[in-house]
Order: C-alpha cells, then sequence, then structure tokens
C-alpha cells in the first residue's frame, strides 16, 4: 500500500467516524438537544446504543437498518452522511495533500454535510454551525498570505448578492423565496471558494434545482423546497474540481 493510498484510508475512516457526530449535530441542534447529553439512543424507544450498534456504517447494515430493540426502522440519512464523510475527508487529502487548503477543505466539507442534513430534515440550517465553521476557515485563510481585503470581500459580496435575491424573490414573489440561513450559508461559501466563484455557484445551484424541483412539485405537490442543499452540492462540484470564476469566463470566451 502506497502511501498516500494509506492516507487517504485513514482520512476516510476519520470521516465515517466524523460523520456519525455529523449526525449527532443534524438531529439534536435544530430540536434543540444538548450535544453532549444524553447518549446516543434510539429516538423511539430510548435504548442506550451500545458500542457494536455505535460503528459507522457497519452497525447500519449488521441490524438491517432497525432498532435492535424496538424495531424501528434507522433513517437511511445515517449511513449516506457516514459514508459521504468518509468519501469527501479522503478526497480532501487527495486533491489538496497535507496543507492548509486540506484543513479548510475538511471544514467546508463537514459544513455542508450538516447543511444538507438539517435543511432537508428540518428545513433549518444553524447559525451555530455558520459561525463555527466561519471561523474555523478564517483561520485555515490566516494560516496563509491571504489578504484581510480579499477575506472581507469573500463575506460582504456573497452574502449581499444572496440577501438581495432574496429580497427581490420575496417582493415578487410576495412570499418568502429564500430562507435566511441560505443567505448566511454564502459567507461560508464564499470565504470558501472566494466571491466570484460563489456567485456562480448560485446559478449553478438553481441550475441542479430546476428539474428536481419539478419533479418534487409534481409528486407531493408542494413547492417548498430547501434550497441550501443544491447550494451545498454546487458548491461542493466546484471546491473539488477547482472550477472558477476564471475557469467559467475561459469557457464561455473559447464558445
Amino acid at each position: 500500500m502506497t502511501i498516500e493510498l494509506l492516507y487517504a484510508t485513514l482520512f476516510f475512516i476519520l470521516g465515517i467516524i466524523m460523520g456519525s457526530f455529523y449526525n449527532v449535530v443534524g438531529y439534536r441542534l435544530p430540536n434543540n438537544i444538548s450535544l453532549i447529553k444524553p447518549s446516543s439512543h434510539c429516538p423511539n424507544c430510548n435504548k442506550k446504543l451500545g458500542f457494536f450498534e455505535l460503528i459507522p456504517i457497519i452497525s447500519y447494515i449488521i441490524q438491517f437498518g432497525k432498532c435492535k430493540k424496538c424495531k424501528q426502522r434507522i433513517s437511511i440519512f445515517y449511513p449516506i452522511i457516514e459514508l459521504s464523510s468518509g468519501l469527501l475527508f479522503a478526497l480532501s487529502y487527495l486533491v489538496f495533500g497535507l496543507t492548509s487548503e486540506l484543513f479548510v477543505a475538511l471544514v467546508f466539507s463537514s459544513t455542508l454535510l450538516i447543511v444538507i442534513l438539517t435543511d432537508i430534515k428540518y428545513m433549518i440550517i444553524s447559525d451555530e454551525v455558520l459561525l463555527f465553521s466561519g471561523i474555523m476557515i478564517i483561520i485555515g485563510r490566516l494560516m496563509t498570505d491571504y489578504e484581510i481585503t480579499a477575506l472581507l470581500l469573500n463575506i460582504i459580496i456573497p452574502f449581499m448578492f444572496l440577501l438581495i435575491v432574496k429580497i427581490s424573490g420575496d417582493f415578487f414573489f410576495k412570499k418568502e423565496s429564500l430562507g435566511g440561513g441560505d443567505v448566511k450559508l454564502m459567507i461560508v461559501i464564499g470565504l470558501a471558494l472566494g466571491w466570484q466563484t460563489s456567485i456562480i455557484t448560485v446559478a449553478f445551484a438553481s441550475f441542479i434545482a430546476l428539474p428536481i424541483s419539478l419533479v418534487i412539485l409534481a409528486v407531493k405537490k408542494t413547492n417548498v423546497i430547501p434550497f441550501g442543499p443544491f447550494l451545498s452540492l454546487a458548491s461542493l462540484i466546484l471546491y473539488y474540481f477547482s472550477i472558477d470564476f476564471t475557469v467559467i469566463f475561459n469557457l464561455l470566451v473559447n464558445v
């Protein structure tokens, strides 16, 4: 096994472990429950989970996706978030190596996974998660020679851009078009991607959301759909494939 594959494997294992914690955060924060107490338990029968019931992904498979005691089905979100976290942690190492950008990548991907989880399940993007991740990414950026002016622009411009979009949408549709959490999420996206690429993220997210929204509208007869997961997915694609404003501009010029 090469050293690179070894490190990628270790990051994958770390990622699935952290993914298990993100499931806790994604469930407890929106429900105003302490992250520390009570200990992990079945939300249906309150059975305290033992060690072999807390092994990421494996426990879900062994238990056939059900609680050992009450046989209540366990949400598929749990193994999906754990696996996604493992894959993103490994990908972060493979793309950025052992650099300061790896730290940013781990914080950014972790944040977006929690956002996807809470916005889909509860239509909530927790301020605590955004604040913590924003501070961590700023620290990561300051570990390099990142200019303070650029840092401020990456915070202000994406936030103001989506805020204007939200205000315009609210006025045009006569109802809330975007949640406040989506607007605040743009700060974290701007810190990770830069203000120019973060604006492209909004357009890319809308492109991804359109066909999915039409399907949901046809099936569930509702047009209330969280935008945070689409922003998150678009951001992850642009970030890991290093698709920034310059790349897109050059593509458009050469068309």
